[in-house]
């Protein structure tokens, strides 16, 4: 059986076959979810799976089933029907037609958020605070109603989000679902309340992952002076300090302001790579030591004049770096780019 194609969009796909809706998280994801097997927050999350679980009345085979095979059991048996790795899927159960499932997308100028929607309250509904349908004992699961219904949500959101917003965005979500039956005024099975969902809600949040926030990792930041050379002994947390020594008052001041600026801005990353390569392949045995010198100065002079944006005064710089009296690797990169920081705004 094909899969019927919902949407699709960069970084996403929500696909369904019969009682499966699947959503394909196409780029790293950060995924908050509710599921029994990957749930809470994970970053190795790339399926969310709302599956068909049971019929609305009278069908007790699932919970006989899941007896016997235990959560995750059942976990790796229903994402083998649906054809997904169970270790990389959050999945949600419900007695609901995936058939009813609603696909919505909002905007807001770039930003786009998705909803998938299955839900049934008509026996289920309750208010915070109702007493619960299940409670689990040192002997496991029982069932405290008979009422059954359930409000499933996947959230996708296109835009990396903090853990913070993306905790945010789980409360707005709640609260968008609670100000939804009470508009439709759904009232409780349990008390003389309007409902503000299901015993057995469950959600899938996700957003892809930023790694940037992270680790530093993504492309445009390994660029930077910091990446390429730390292994060098330049170091973001200590460079300000480091270099203080090589720069006026009031430039050292504007570093200090503008150092992501400067370590980040493409050419000076460039430079610092190439120096990285020279520097490693001389520490392999790939270019006799004769050369190092030589070569790291050459390099050195290109990060000072691209820190400067001035590429009309290599010779200069690279002269200049000569006559220095740099002791190491990190001394030389040092004075490279407080060679090329300090000529930056000088009147040409």
């Amino acid at each position: 059986m094909t899969w019927d194609i919902l949407l699709e969009r960069p970084g996403l796909c929500i696909r369904r076959r019969g009682r499966f809706l699947v959503a394909d998280l196409l780029s790293p994801s950060r995924v908050v979810s509710t599921s029994v097997e990957n749930g809470g927050q994970s970053s190795g999350v790339r399926y969310l799976l709302n599956h068909q679980s049971c019929e609305g009345a009278g069908h007790l085979d699932l919970h006989r089933v899941i007896a016997e095979i235990g959560h995750s059991g059942y976990h790796r048996r229903v994402c083998g029907e649906a054809s997904l790795p169970p270790e990389a899927t959050a999945m949600m159960g419900t007695a609901a037609n995936m058939h009813y499932a609603v696909v919505t997308t909002e905007r807001d100028l770039a930003l786009n958020v998705t909803a998938v929607v299955t839900a049934g309250v008509q026996s289920n509904a309750t208010c915070a605070g109702d007493p619960a349908r299940w409670r689990e004992t040192a002997a496991g699961f029982e069932k405290v109603s008979p009422y059954a219904g359930t409000i499933n949500t996947m959230l996708i959101v296109d835009t990396p989000m903090t853990d913070a917003a993306l905790a945010r965005a789980i409360a707005i979500m709640t609260e968008g679902k609670s100000a939804a039956l009470q508009r439709l005024a759904v009232p409780s099975r349990q008390s003389a309340d309007l409902a503000t969902g299901t015993g057995t809600d469950q959600y899938c949040v996700a957003a892809p992952v930023a790694l940037r926030w992270q680790n530093g990792l993504e492309p445009s930041y390994t660029r930077g002076l910091f990446h390429a050379l730390g292994r060098y002994g330049v170091d973001e947390a200590t460079f300000v300090d480091d270099i203080a020594p090589l720069l006026a008052a009031g430039d050292l001041e504007l570093l200090r302001r503008n150092t992501k600026g400067v370590a980040y801005e493409p050419l000076v990353g460039a430079a610092a790579h190439a120096l990285a390569v020279v520097l490693d392949r001389t520490r392999h045995g790939t270019l006799p030591a004769s050369v190092e010198r030589d070569a790291a100065i050459q390099l050195a002079a290109t990060l000072a004049v691209n820190v400067a944006a001035r590429p009309e005064r290599w010779c200069d710089f690279r002269a200049r770096l000569h006559q220095d009296p740099w002791r190491d690797t990190k001394s030389l990169i040092l004075a490279a780019v407080a060679l090329g920081w300090s000529e930056k705004w000088v009147a040409r």
